[in-house]
């Protein structure tokens, strides 16, 4: 019979459950094989599983979206760090540092938040890939701009942001991206900026929270708005909040998160 493993859902980028973005974390003992680990996360359906495993003192980090594995996911790190603390593997008031395909990533507990520290990203301005524009439906859009994976189209208000509905299969065919961006001025006095994720060539049409991509918001609008502390509200259906502090070449994403589910994998 095989050993037990424990599994976790955790709604990252809130205060409450079912709201924010949920991930599952699983917590193994040794190394898995990569398409066990690609097979549990097309199981657990979810934008991102989590895989974390002791390695040198420290943890191994690996991402899963349902159809591949991700070089850097926001939520789903927040999430195996409130895991690891809540758990008891890890205790309450210790720094977390997770060995990635992006590097060493550290998080800390600040109160009821957790701080993660990300590389950033810059944001350079381009052509609207071919198809882009039709598959999101935007006639005219402020900016085009690309990042290392993911590329911002920002729109002139909250309310065209909001009312948005691309079409997801037109959308997963345009090369040479992770995700598309879409985002605009908040028009809530509790927020600088707000976004929506779409990734539909890595098996996730609409993320409900995205914290790498905030790697890129964060260090495009802090040159817009000319501060570097700024906070993010992701406007899909569930919704999520970010706090973002910009660190040079890093930036600090903050935010909660709640666990829902508890359980074990017996395969």
């Amino acid at each position: 019979m095989p050993q037990p493993v424990p599994l976790y859902q955790v709604d990252a980028f809130t205060d409450r459950p079912f709201g924010g973005n949920p991930a599952a974390v699983c917590v193994l003992d040794r190394p898995a094989d990569e398409s066990w680990m690609q097979s549990v996360a097309m199981e657990m359906n979810l934008s991102e599983t989590a895989f974390v495993c002791p390695e040198e003192g420290h943890y191994r980090l690996r991402w899963f979206t349902p159809a591949t594995e991700v070089r850097l996911c926001g939520h789903a790190t927040l999430a195996s760090a409130h895991t690891l603390w809540t758990s008891g593997r890890v205790p309450a008031g210790q720094k977390i540092e997770f060995n990635t395909l992006s590097g060493v990533l550290t998080v800390e507990r600040h109160g009821t938040s957790i701080i993660m520290d990300f590389p950033a990203d810059t944001a350079t301005a381009s052509d609207a890939p071919d198809k882009l524009l039709e598959a999101l439906g935007i006639p005219k859009p402020v900016a085009v701009l690309r990042g290392r994976t993911d590329i911002i189209v920002r729109l002139a208000s909250a309310t065209e942001l909001r009312l948005l509905q691309p079409d997801f299969r037109l959308l997963g065919r345009v090369p040479g991206i992770r995700g598309v961006i879409v985002t605009a001025a908040s028009d809530n006095d509790d927020f600088d900026f707000m976004s929506r994720f779409f990734a539909p060539a890595v098996g996730v049409d609409e993320d409900p929270v995205t914290g790498s991509a905030h790697c890129l918001l964060g260090p495009y609008w802090s040159a817009q708005l000319g501060r570097e502390e700024l906070h993010a509200y992701q406007a899909s259906a569930r919704g999520g909040a970010l706090r973002l502090h910009m660190r040079g070449e890093r930036i600090h994403l903050g935010g909660q998160a709640v666990t829902v589910s508890e359980g074990v994998l017996h395969v």
